[in-house]
C-alpha cells in the first residue's frame, strides 16, 4: 500500500550485501512502486545490471557517461518520492558526506540534498553495511552524523554474521523487510499520528495448569502485529504488548512480552497513561486454573480429570486510561447475534470503537492471514469490510480511528 504508485530510486554500492538489494528491488516492484536502480561500478562487480533490470522491468543506470542519459542522475535526484541506498558502504558514506560527485550515485545524492539541509521532500534512507570495525571507526561515525544533519535517515546496521565471519558488533545490513518498514514510515508518516503513543495488545495468553500444560487459544497475534506495523508506518510511537507468538516483532516498535492475562493487564496499565490510542487486539484467556499445580500432574489411567477454573482479570474494564485516549476493542464471536453483543460490549466497556469478527468464518479469525471484520464506532453506522489481508484490515481500522485522534 505504501509503495503503490510511488517512484523509488534504489542506489546500490559495492558490498557483499548487494544480494539483499535484489530482494529489496523485487519487493518494491511487487508493492507497486516504479523502481529505478543506480549501481556503482563496484556494485556491478557483485550483481550485474541485468539482474536488477529483470527484477524491476526498467533500465539500470551505471555511469555518468551513458549515451542519451547525460542528465539522468539529476532527474532521478528530484523526481522520486524516496531514495534508498542499500547497501551503503563506508566508502559511499564518506564520499557522500564530503559532497563528492565522482560517480553516478554520489552525483545523484549530491543533487538530491543540494536544495537545503533536512528538506522533508528530499528523503534519503541509507542502510549501512560494512565490517564491524569500519562501522565503529570515528571517521564513519562522523560521516553518518554529517549526513544525518542533512536529513538522511538510517536503518541498521545490525549485529550478525559478516562476510569474514561472526561478529558481536553492528555492521550487517538490515534485512529487506526491515528496510521496507523504515521506508514505509518515511512515505506514510503524517498528522495526527506523528508523536502519538499507540498501545497495541496482541496474541493469546497462557494460564498454567501445571508447569507443562496450559489453558490458551489459537491466536497467532497476526492482527495485532499488523495494527502495530500500520500505526508505526503512519508515524506513531508504538508500544506492542504481545502474548506468546512465533511471529517476528514488527520493526520500530517497543515490545513487551507477556504470558498470562494478569501480566498483560499490568503491562498495559503501565503504559496506557501516556497513550493517545489503545487497541486491544489480543485474545487473552478468560479463565485460568484456580489451583495450578507446582509439578506435572501425572496421568491416572483413563480416569477423568476435573479442573476448577476462575475468571482472569478483565483487562479493558480494569484499565485506568486517560479521558482523551481513544480505545478500540475486539469482539470475537461465533455467529448468531454477534453484532448486538459487540454493540453491548462497546457501551458497557466505554469503548470508542469495537471490531467484530466471526471465529468460525472461513478465512477469518485465528491462525489465518486474512480477516473479515465489522468496524463499529460510537454513534456511527457499522462498516462491514470484505475478506482482506490482515494488514489491509489494520489500515482500514486506523483510517476509521484517525478522525477521532486529536
Amino acid at each position: 500500500m505504501a509503495f503503490a504508485g510511488r517512484h523509488v530510486v534504489l542506489g546500490v554500492s559495492g558490498g557483499i550485501a548487494c544480494y539483499k538489494s535484489c530482494t529489496l528491488a523485487r519487493r518494491l516492484s511487487e508493492g507497486g512502486a516504479v523502481v529505478d536502480v543506480v549501481l556503482t561500478a563496484a556494485a556491478a562487480e557483485f550483481v550485474r545490471p541485468l539482474t536488477f533490470e529483470a527484477l524491476t522491468g526498467r533500465p539500470v543506470l551505471t555511469s555518468l557517461w551513458e549515451r542519451d542519459r547525460a542528465l539522468a542522475h539529476v532527474g532521478l535526484a528530484h523526481a522520486p518520492d524516496l531514495v534508498i541506498v542499500a547497501p551503503a558502504t563506508a566508502n559511499l558514506l564518506a564520499r557522500a558526506a564530503m559532497g563528492l560527485a565522482d560517480d553516478v550515485l554520489t552525483a545523484l545524492l549530491l543533487a538530491r540534498t543540494g536544495e537545503g539541509e533536512g528538506k522533508g521532500g528530499r528523503a534519503v534512507l541509507a542502510a549501512p553495511a560494512m565490517n564491524d570495525a569500519m562501522y565503529a571507526h570515528p571517521a564513519t561515525r562522523a560521516n553518518i552524523q554529517t549526513l544525518a544533519t542533512r536529513g538522511w535517515q538510517f536503518v541498521g546496521p545490525e549485529i550478525g554474521p559478516l562476510a569474514e565471519g561472526p561478529s558481536e558488533r553492528p555492521g550487517r545490513m538490515s534485512e529487506p523487510e526491515t528496510i521496507l518498514a523504515a521506508a514505509e514510515r518515511l512515505l506514510l508518516q503524517r498528522p495526527p499520528w506523528q508523536g502519538k503513543i499507540v498501545v497495541v495488545t496482541a496474541g493469546p495468553t497462557r494460564e498454567h495448569l501445571d508447569p507443562v500444560r496450559v489453558v490458551t487459544n489459537p491466536s497467532s497475534a497476526r492482527m495485532g502485529y499488523a495494527l502495530a506495523e500500520a500505526a508505526y508506518a503512519r508515524g506513531a510511537d508504538v508500544v506492542l504488548i504481545s502474548g506468546p507468538s512465533d511471529l517476528p516483532l514488527p520493526f520500530g516498535v517497543t515490545a513487551h512480552r507477556v504470558e498470562t492475562t494478569a501480566e498483560m493487564q499490568r503491562a498495559a496499565q503501565a503504559v496506557v497513561k501516556r497513550a493517545a490510542l489503545l487497541v486491544m487486539a489480543a485474545a487473552p484467556a478468560d479463565y485460568r486454573p484456580a489451583k495450578p499445580a507446582a509439578t506435572k500432574r501425572p496421568r491416572t489411567g483413563d480416569a477423568a480429570l476435573t479442573i476448577e477454573l476462575e475468571a482472569t482479570p478483565d483487562i479493558l474494564a480494569s484499565l485506568e486510561r486517560p479521558k482523551e485516549c481513544v480505545v478500540v476493542g475486539f469482539a470475537l464471536e461465533t455467529g448468531g447475534d454477534g453484532l448486538a453483543r459487540a454493540q453491548a460490549k462497546l457501551r458497557e466497556k466505554a469503548l470508542d470503537y469495537i471490531i467484530l469478527n466471526d471465529a468460525l468464518e472461513p478465512g477469518a479469525g485465528f491462525e489465518v492471514t486474512t480477516n473479515r471484520v465489522t468496524i463499529i464506532g460510537k454513534e456511527r453506522q457499522p462498516v462491514e469490510l470484505p475478506l482482506l489481508p490482515k494488514r489491509d484490515v489494520a489500515e482500514r481500522i486506523l483510517d476509521a480511528v484517525e478522525q477521532s485522534l486529536t
